[in-house]
C-alpha cells in the first residue's frame, strides 16, 4: 500500500504535462524535418527553379494540415488537463497511450509524403488520429466520472469541453468514409474542425 502511495506522490500532474509537452514539440519538429527539400542546381533557371518548388507544395499541404491538427490535439489536451486537479494512476497511463498516437503523426505524415495516393494509407493516418481523439475523450470522461475535475466548472462547462473532445475523433472517422468516395476530399473534410469547434463554442458561450 506505502509503494502504491508513492509511486502516484512521484507522478505530479504538473510532470505529466511537462513530459506531454515535450513529446508534442518533438513530434512536430520530428515532421518538419520529414518534408524532403527539393534540389536546386546553380544551372536551373528561374522558371525551372519555380517549378521544383511548385512539386513540393503537395507535401508542404500535407504538413500545414498536420501541423494544425496536432495543435488542435495540443490545445484539447491543455483544455483538459487544466481542469483536472492532482494525479492519478489511470489518468497519467491514459495520456501516455494519448502521446504514443500523437509520436505516431510523424510517420504517418511522412507515409502520406510518400504513398499519399493509396487510400490504405490516408484510412492508417485517419485512424491514428481517430484513436488519439477516443484516448483524450476517455481521459475527460474518467476525470468527471470520479469527480477529478476543479469545483468551479458548470454542468455546461462540463458537457462543452466533452462536445469538443469527441468531435476532432468524429471528423477523421468519418473522413475514412469520404475517402472512399474521393480521396483528396478527404483531406481536406478535416478542415471542417475549425468551424465545427467554433460554431460550438459560440453556441454554449450564448
Amino acid at each position: 500500500m506505502s509503494v502504491c502511495l508513492l509511486i502516484n506522490r512521484q507522478i505530479k500532474l504538473e510532470h505529466v504535462i511537462s513530459f506531454a509537452d515535450a513529446i508534442f514539440a518533438f513530434s512536430i519538429t520530428f515532421m518538419a524535418i520529414s518534408i524532403q527539400v527539393p534540389e536546386l542546381t546553380q544551372n536551373l533557371n528561374q522558371a525551372q527553379v519555380i517549378d521544383k518548388l511548385l512539386e513540393s507544395i503537395p507535401e508542404f499541404e500535407i504538413y500545414v494540415i498536420s501541423f494544425f491538427i496536432i495543435a488542435i490535439y495540443w490545445v484539447a489536451y491543455h483544455q483538459i488537463l487544466n481542469h483536472i486537479v492532482g494525479s492519478h494512476y489511470t489518468i497519467t497511463w491514459l495520456t501516455l497511450v494519448f502521446l504514443f498516437f500523437i509520436t505516431l503523426i510523424p510517420l504517418a505524415t511522412n507515409l502520406q509524403i510518400g504513398f499519399g495516393y493509396y487510400q490504405l494509407v490516408f484510412i492508417l493516418y485517419a485512424l491514428v488520429l481517430t484513436i488519439a481523439g477516443v484516448v483524450l475523450t476517455m481521459i475527460w470522461l474518467y476525470a468527471t466520472k470520479n469527480k477529478l475535475i476543479v469545483e468551479d466548472l458548470t454542468k455546461c462547462e462540463i458537457h462543452l469541453i466533452s462536445i469538443d473532445s469527441i468531435i476532432s475523433p468524429v471528423v477523421f472517422l468519418l473522413s475514412i468514409l469520404v475517402s472512399f468516395i474521393d480521396l483528396r476530399t478527404a483531406y481536406y473534410f478535416w478542415i471542417v474542425l475549425i468551424p465545427a469547434k467554433a460554431i460550438l463554442r459560440r453556441k454554449y458561450h450564448s
